[in-house]
């Protein structure tokens, strides 16, 4: 499928999706709490309905009432040699040592381009753990076999977090004594920060030094349960609409919690640097067009609002440098190619210096077509640059939104009614 979108005004109130990143992290959590966990205010995107798949793959039961999930477990007990992680790089980094808390032999498979995106570090941090990993090449799939021996471990985290978070569920639920985990090189800290609030909701406090080093004392740990987890509006997804307001709308998104510990609320600190005009009101955004500058931001530890954030960067008065591009290379697309040529098809100057992607900004871009790789955030990002262009913008492979935010194009049309998909 593919989408036609005419330039201009975008307004209206909308909602912003749940947080995919959270309720994976709740969906871990719930399948290693033995007891009941009551999920409210969760998604249908791809990547949750592929966590929800592997907790059931690993024997929890899960009964799903609109948006509220019940999760009955008890522990880890797999009805399956297999788990699938679809094309979510989260939940393949995140159950994998999850998965190795058991003594059976698990499958671990992924389909599209999670099956490109390398798996850093995973063997040699499990097999310290005494997991058996066999037909890895660095990359999915792979067979692996536990119990996971749990003891004090040290890991290079320099590839992202997302495997230390599931070492941090997985060791946390194995622990009998007090360990440690030495981290080095960590990126994207706050996705570290929610998972350690997820494990505390979840009766399981760990101490964070300062991002080096993680105890876990299971004597410090609570039962509890039932588990209440709420899961918040994702901040990822909002930013392109933020975004879409402050270039040329007027747009409140509703549920965003303005202090939320994802890595993607930075976007209002961008957007207050552009000179954005912003209401702030309890849980509601309003952001209204407004004439931008040029902003400089570090976006390594939140790579995923790089796309939009380039996006920003063509609508503002000036040069903006975006640094940390090396984060952008093993995503569902290589990221450096796809923006800058989402960039280069909308007419943008652009270059990349180093770590560090600059873009000059224009009064107007370019109507065009865009090839989105079947990257999610490269179609959203498209469409929001859209708004600005001098005539029709063509983008492919549209539903590549669903793996994070299946509701975008409708949201889009309600607030702009120049969507065409077709």
């Amino acid at each position: 499928m593919k989408a036609i979108i005419e330039p201009g005004f975008i307004s209206g109130i909308i909602s912003a999706p749940p947080s995919k990143s959270m309720t994976q992290r709740a969906c871990a959590a719930a399948l290693l709490h033995k007891g009941e966990t009551i999920v409210h205010h969760t998604g249908n995107s791809e990547d949750e309905l592929a966590a929800l798949n592997i907790i059931a793959q690993l024997g929890a039961k899960v009964v799903r009432r609109g948006a509220a999930i019940t999760v009955h477990s008890n522990g880890v007990d797999p009805v399956s040699t297999l788990i699938h992680c679809g094309e979510s790089g989260l939940s393949a980094r995140l159950f994998t040592p999850i998965a190795a808390l058991t003594s059976n032999t698990i499958n671990v498979e992924g389909t599209g381009s999670l099956l490109h995106r390398p798996m850093n570090g995973v063997k040699e941090v499990l097999e310290e753990l005494g997991v058996t990993l066999s037909q890895f090449n660095g990359y999915l799939p792979f067979t692996l076999q536990g119990p996971i021996q749990p003891k004090s471990i040290t890991m290079n985290a320099s590839e992202g977090s997302q495997f230390l978070s599931g070492l941090l569920f997985a060791l946390s639920d194995a622990a009998k004594e007090p360990l440690t985990i030495e981290v080095t090189g960590l990126k994207s800290k706050p996705y570290i920060d929610m998972t350690l609030e997820v494990l505390a909701l979840f009766g399981k406090p760990i101490n964070n030094n300062n991002y080096g080093s993680f105890y876990i004392d299971p004597a410090l740990f609570i039962h509890r349960d039932p588990v209440d987890v709420n899961i918040e509006a994702d901040w990822s997804s909002a930013a392109y609409f933020l975004v879409a307001g402050a270039i040329n709308g007027d747009i409140t998104i509703n549920n965003l919690k303005a202090d939320s510990k994802q890595a993607d609320n930075v976007i209002l600190e961008i957007l207050k640097t552009t000179g954005a005009t912003l209401v702030i009101e309890n849980n509601s955004i309003t952001v209204k067009k407004s004439k931008l500058e040029a902003f400089e931001f570090d976006a390594t530890d939140c790579p995923d609002l790089f796309p939009i954030l380039a996006i920003l960067a063509a609508c503002c008065n000036g040069d903006s440098h975006i640094l940390g591009v090396h984060r952008l290379f093993h995503k569902e697309s290589n990221r450096v190619e796809s923006i800058t040529e989402m960039l280069g098809d909308f007419n943008v100057s652009f270059s990349v210096e180093n770590d560090t992607l600059v873009v000059s900004g224009s009064d107007r871009l370019q109507g065009t077509v865009i090839d989105s790789y079947k990257d999610h955030r490269i179609v959203m990002a498209a469409a929001i640059g859209a708004l600005m262009a001098n005539g029709p913008v063509e983008i492919s492979e549209t539903t590549s939104v669903n793996k994070s935010y299946p509701g975008f194009f409708k949201d889009l049309i309600f607030c702009s009614g120049r969507c065409i998909l077709v």
